[in-house]
């Protein structure tokens, strides 16, 4: 058998094997009984070769799984399972900070982290191997053992409908966040841990089993009932990306590829032609940009139901979610799916291929991923999309991280601990993926290819393909070394490595660039203004930065600043120091007053121009601040609003347009509604401008109701381009062939809904041509399907709507219902109908209505009613309806202060059938709480605290996602500290040992508290215990990061250990414990300290209580009196 990976003995020491093959037999669904109560049998050996002596244990991770047996050499050898996140804090009632949760998570993760050594199943090396051991020969490993009724990992999708399991469409699939194949067998499950695969599975015969690898070989049983696929992944790969997909697909053979092929659920096979049909387009940008050949023999895309992400990338296989499938007839949908399809490809050369040294080392892989994505969009979809695309991922890390005070890239923990705490700022550890926030990894992963795109900016993009090429190059080599194992390291990425690759190809020091935007969290906040002097031809810039608020930095570097005069656009490059302000830059042009010449733009055209509304003597134009996004910065820029003006006509840069429209916001004026116009009108300005344009031009509108002229905004334009010139208000025949005119199309009326006229009501005539524009639709002769036009015009409904006026509190009814309410209702009423009988695609229609039904009641016009979701809400509904209706009732539950609704969502958080829908709950409800720690409300009480803190601490282990989102809700809802809701403590002296400092309880009698803090010996008594705690976290176990669980497994393997491993405590630590108790006891008699209740926290006021024994009457929670230390 060929050799498989290594442990990186050089970074891990306390790693003492190497693990060189690994062979899984099974996830075995014998039958149709087995399937329905979600229970599979396997078995795995791992091949073992001991690099060092006594090697006595051997540690690997798994969750859920019953171990049966385990042998090592056909000798049976004893094992202990301890998963110490099944339940964060143990037998713990009191307390409920998030600081204390949030350390004993990253405790318990780190204690069953195996890129520490460590993990939930530990073997014991039978003593007959030890000698076997010392001369470093093979173990082989043997493991049986079975998933009962999984609730991560694996997930099985079984619809509640009449047929066999084939019939049914019954599937599984493996999922999760991160290193999750734990789940579902068990591994070393780290992404630095490669080594070859051998993978069989024995399904029922109507059954197809996808995984990793070639397909070798299927056999079926005798009776033909049940057959076994054969996988084979030769090349070595981490146990983090294999993966498994069971169910009765349909089978494609890429007609442009052969060694790719594609699965989907029956009756789909139409829909996957389609969606698929660009996929070897991809293939071959990859492989072009790259020069290196894809590097797996086959690959495998697979569509599932209720899938936990869009897309999860797997070695030699990806599994997507069966939402993406599409017809040609949809549109909107189109470029989304290959946006999925072409990230999941990404992800293969570098995520898959190449893995990852170490957690530290993610954003190398994610940030290359992303940035090759972004190099295919943009050949893909033009360069504007592109330059769309990077602007509205800064504009997401920027917001994100002036929120939430910054994303660190590249974290640096020493001693096992972080270094000086780099993230003191948020509510979670940093220092594993599986205690992040999914919104900061999601936030994690746009930094990371923006920080890829300012290293391609500072050493260009031909170099950067050659670092790219050079890492696949060295790992393709590693690859086939299948009897070196120790060359396999090459396939592993550090941050280390790749900016040693980048030293050596391009010859360029980045470190000043790393060590601004990876070693540091934080984004640049930048504050420009100007003045011209006219004697001098000088433009004097300001430019202040913001680096005291939470998320930002000081920056200190080059700052490209674009400069549009009259002769011409010039580029300055400003040098920003320490106390720099202000810049002095020589213009190139001189005023004119009434000379007529065209005026060259940055592009090489030359435009004519209306210059009567510029400053005579100035010939500055527009001034644009790192019009290259080459600094990750929020800039906000002061410059007159003739200068937006003519940046939004003549600049050709979509991210400047897009600017110079949300700047037009703040000047409501004839000539800024003439710009917009302007916009709208021009075929050839890309269309998101134009979309912006329309919302801009709305809300000027608005702010311009008193001084408007002539129709609606907006109104005469769409009639124009879309509606008949005999009869204006009856729309065109739909012709969809220019998208441009598409998007420009569903657009406009949702713009148009948000006019207001001085009642500050939608205007008649808007509404009326809204209704219009939904009666006279007609979509017959078009070849595309017009199900998200209608859906946008569901939703410009919605938008007419405005606060109904109730005449002395009368109760609303259908009989006195707004006439105009009326006719939307009657709308959306029929919209709704019709979707049971001709469901649109992704069933938007009704999405929609949901949505304008909830708007409805939040304006008073119809009684505010949750029902209507929560049938919706149920299991079984599409996931977009499902997900609308969630999202209205968590809307409901915030603005009517309903308790029984927000106990309605938990419940479905912990009982809801699909992953993807419990997430989103608990995501909704951070986004839109029903309260919030710095406000009082009647549903902050006592059981929710308890709800959510059980929730959190043992309710969720099976999937770190939801788990992590819990956390989130419990920091939204009641902050770091203890929820104020809960009855205070009565502890008299509180010992920090984190802090190192004692808190006096505010609620104790003064004089027990003075006496406690003031007493000499009681300071001493905590110098000692600190010093104590210090001299701990230096031994093996260190009670920081190692849970009690796991200690409790070291406790009983050193009992079984050789008679040379030293114990736990050396002598004078036994000696140091028995002196603290001396001191305890004879300090304890001197000071005659209280007794507190053990239960209850109460304090004995007299000493005449001393002789009870349990609580007085008062407080009957008849706990047991204990003396306070």
């Amino acid at each position: 058998d060929p050799p498989g990976g290594l442990y990186q003995q050089h970074k891990f020491p306390e790693k003492i094997c190497r693990r060189k093959y690994v062979f899984l037999k099974g996830i075995y669904i014998p039958g149709v009984e087995n399937i329905c109560y979600l229970k599979k049998i396997g078995y795995v050996e791992l091949t073992i070769f001991p690099t060092v002596a006594n090697l006595n244990r051997i540690k690997l991770n798994s969750k859920q799984c019953r171990i049966y047996r385990v042998r090592v050499n056909d000798l049976e050898a004893a094992f202990i399972y301890n998963d110490p996140t099944l339940e964060v804090c143990h037998h713990e009632s009191k307390q409920r900070n998030l600081n204390y949760f949030s350390n004993a998570y990253a405790a318990a993760v780190s204690a069953v982290d195996p890129d520490a050594g460590n993990g939930e199943l530990c073997i014991k090396v039978p003593s007959e191997l030890w000698k076997h051991v010392d001369e470093l020969k093979v173990l082989k490993v043997h493991i049986n053992f079975s998933l009962d009724q999984p609730k991560g990992g694996l997930h099985f999708v079984v619809p509640n409908v009449e047929g066999s399991l084939a019939e049914r469409g019954a599937h599984v699939f493996s999922c999760g966040y991160q290193n999750s194949t734990r789940f579902w067998f068990p591994c070393v499950d780290s992404y630095s841990e490669l080594c070859t695969w051998k993978l069989e599975y024995t399904v029922d015969a109507t059954m197809v089993a996808v995984s990793n690898g070639d397909l070798v070989e299927t056999v079926y049983t005798h009776d033909m009932r049940k057959k076994t696929f054969h996988y084979m992944l030769a090349i070595p790969t981490a146990a983090s990306n294999i993966s498994l997909a069971i169910g009765p697909f349909e089978i494609l053979v890429d007609p442009y590829m052969h060694e790719v092929t594609h699965f989907c659920l029956p009756q789909l096979l139409p829909l996957l032609k389609h969606t698929t049909s660009y996929l070897h387009e991809v293939f071959e940008f990859y492989e072009e940009i790259l020069t290196c050949r894809y590097p797996y023999s086959c690959f495998k895309t697979v569509f599932v139901d209720e899938a936990y992400v869009e897309v999860a990338a797997y070695a030699s296989m990806s599994i997507f979610s069966t939402n993406l499938l599409h017809s040609a007839m949809i549109i909107d949908e189109t470029p989304l799916t290959r946006r999925r399809l072409a990230q999941a490809l990404a992800q293969q050369f570098f995520g898959c291929f190449i893995s990852r040294m170490s957690w530290s080392d993610e954003w190398v892989l994610k940030g290359i991923s992303g940035y090759i994505y972004g190099l295919w969009m943009k050949k893909t979809f033009g360069v504007n999309e592109y330059r769309h695309w990077i602007k509205e991922e800064l504009d997401k890390i920027v917001i994100y991280e002036l929120k939430t005070g910054g994303v660190l890239l590249h974290p640096i923990f020493g001693g096992g601990k972080e270094k000086d705490n780099p993230a003191s700022h948020l509510h979670f550890s940093i220092k594993h993926p599986h205690t992040l926030s999914w919104e900061y990894y999601t936030m994690f992963q746009c930094k990371a290819h923006l920080v890829m795109r300012l290293i391609e900016n500072r050493i260009s993009m031909e170099f950067m393909l050659q670092v790219f090429n050079k890492l696949l190059s060295l790992a393709s080599t590693a690859s086939s070394q299948k009897f070196q194992s120790h060359m396999w390291s090459q396939m592993l990425v550090s941050t280390y490595g790749f900016l040693k690759s980048i030293s050596n190809v391009s010859g360029k020091d980045i470190q000043p660039l790393i060590k601004q935007w990876v070693d540091q969290s934080g984004v640049v906040k930048f504050y420009g203004s100007f003045a011209f002097n006219r004697k001098r031809n000088v433009l004097e810039l300001e430019i202040k930065q913001d680096y005291t608020s939470p998320g930002t930095q000081k920056y200190v570097g080059p700052l490209k600043v674009t400069v549009q005069e009259l002769d011409g656009s010039f580029n300055h490059t400003l040098q920003i120091e320490e106390n720099s302000l202000k810049h002095d830059i020589p213009c190139h042009s001189k005023s004119r007053r009434n000379k007529k010449k065209k005026i060259p733009l940055m592009n090489g055209e030359e435009v004519d121009m209306d210059l009567s509304a510029m400053d005579a003597d100035s010939p500055l134009l527009w001034i644009r601040i790192d019009p290259d996004m080459s600094v990750l910065r929020k800039v906000e820029f002061e410059q007159a609003d003739f200068m937006w003006q003519y940046q939004l006509r003549y600049e050709r840069d979509v991210v400047a347009q897009e600017e110079s429209i949300l700047a037009l916001q703040k000047f409501p004026t004839p000539a800024s509604r003439l710009a917009l116009t302007d916009i709208l009108e021009q075929e050839q300005c890309f269309y998101r401008v134009r979309i912006m344009a329309c919302f801009c031009l709305a809300k000027i509108a608005n702010f311009m109701v008193s001084t408007w002229t002539g129709p609606p905004a907006m109104k005469s334009l769409f009639t124009r381009m879309f509606c008949c010139k005999s009869c204006p208000n009856i729309v065109k025949t739909n012709n969809f062939m220019n998208f441009q005119s598409y998007f420009l199309q569903k657009t406009m009326p949702v713009a148009m809904a948000l006019l207001r006229d001085v009642h500050n009501l939608c205007p008649k005539e808007v509404l009326t041509f809204i209704l219009d524009l939904i009666k006279y639709n007609d979509n017959r002769k078009n070849k595309f399907s017009d199900n998200y036009y209608r859906a946008e015009l569901i939703d410009a409904l919605a938008n007419s709507v405005t606060p109904a006026v109730s005449v002395n509190n009368e109760a609303r009814t259908l009989d006195n219902l707004n006439p105009d309410v009326r006719l939307i209702l009657e709308e959306i009423t029929r919209f709704l109908n019709m979707e049971k009988l001709l469901p649109s695609y992704r069933h938007t229609i009704t999405v929609s209505c949901l949505n304008a039904i909830r708007i409805l009641q939040k304006n008073g016009h119809v009684p505010s009613d949750p029902a209507v979701f929560k049938s919706y809400a149920e299991y079984g509904h599409f996931v977009d309806i499902r997900i609308a209706a969630l999202e209205a009732v968590v809307d409901y539950t915030k603005v009517d202060r309903s308790y029984d609704e927000l106990q309605w969502l938990l419940n479905m958080v912990q009982s809801d059938p699909v992953p993807y829908v419990r997430h989103k709950i608990l995501n909704m409800l951070t986004k839109n709480p029903p309260f919030t720690k710095n406000t009082e409300s009647p549903l902050c009480n006592e059981a929710l605290v308890d709800q959510l803190w059980k929730l959190m601490n043992s309710g969720t282990s099976h999937d770190w996602r939801l788990r992590c989102g819990a956390v989130d809700l419990y920091f939204t809802l009641f902050g770091l500290s203890r929820p104020s809701c809960l009855p205070l403590p009565e502890l008299g002296l509180v010992l920090n040992l984190k802090e190192k400092k004692a808190v006096l309880n505010p609620t104790i009698i003064p004089e027990v508290g003075a006496r406690l803090i003031n007493t000499p010996y009681i300071s001493w008594f905590c110098f000692l215990a600190l010093q104590f705690s210090n001299s701990q976290e230096e031994e093996e176990i260190d009670m920081d990061t190692v849970h009690d669980s796991q200690a409790f497994i070291y406790h009983h393997l050193n009992m079984l250990e050789r008679p040379s491993t030293p114990g736990w405590l050396k002598w004078w630590q036994i000696m140091f414990i028995v002196l603290i108790l001396s001191f305890i006891f004879l300090f304890s008699v001197e000071l005659n300290f209280p007794s507190v209740c053990g239960e209850c926290y109460y304090i004995r006021k007299s000493h005449t209580e001393q002789g009870l024994d349990k609580c007085s009457p008062s407080r009957p929670c008849n706990g047991v009196f204990m003396d306070v230390c």
